[in-house]
């Protein structure tokens, strides 16, 4: 597969934007983009697993995913209370519905973590900033 002749320098320039972006950003926004991470890379997923092509590529993204949402998890702060806690045992269903979704090849599935993940993440965002102990440490 030929890639045209500048990719390379927009995966570059992508990659840095994204480095600088972490870099500069608080807790707060770190989750946020974490979240986003992850519905960018279900979707796209999703997209795959509907037209029936690219099962390996498809794979990687639901890892990846999986992966995201695992360190969401990990940074998860159970001295907050009961809501840490709940958090952890959501964020332990979606990524197992993402493997499922993944070996049984149902869109249906990504899409109920998507909505999901969205609801956190749209919560999340209401937060105050300097409450957002239950997610990062």
């Amino acid at each position: 597969m030929a890639f045209p002749p500048n990719a390379s320098k927009l995966a570059a320039y992508r990659s840095a934007s994204v480095h600088s972006g972490v870099d500069a950003a608080d807790p707060h926004r770190l989750v946020v983009m974490l979240m986003d991470g992850a519905l960018e890379r279900i979707a796209t997923a999703r997209g795959l697993m509907s037209n029936g092509t690219g099962g390996a590529e498809r794979a990687q993204l639901l890892h990846r995913a999986v992966a995201i949402i695992d360190e969401l998890r990990n940074s998860l702060n159970f001295k907050s209370g009961e809501l840490a806690h709940n958090l952890d045992a959501l964020y332990e269903y979606m990524c197992t519905r993402l493997m499922q979704a993944s070996a049984s090849n149902k869109p249906e599935w990504l899409d109920e973590v998507s909505r999901l993940l969205g609801e956190i993440r749209s919560a999340w965002l209401q937060l105050p900033q300097s409450r957002g102990q239950v997610g990062p440490r």
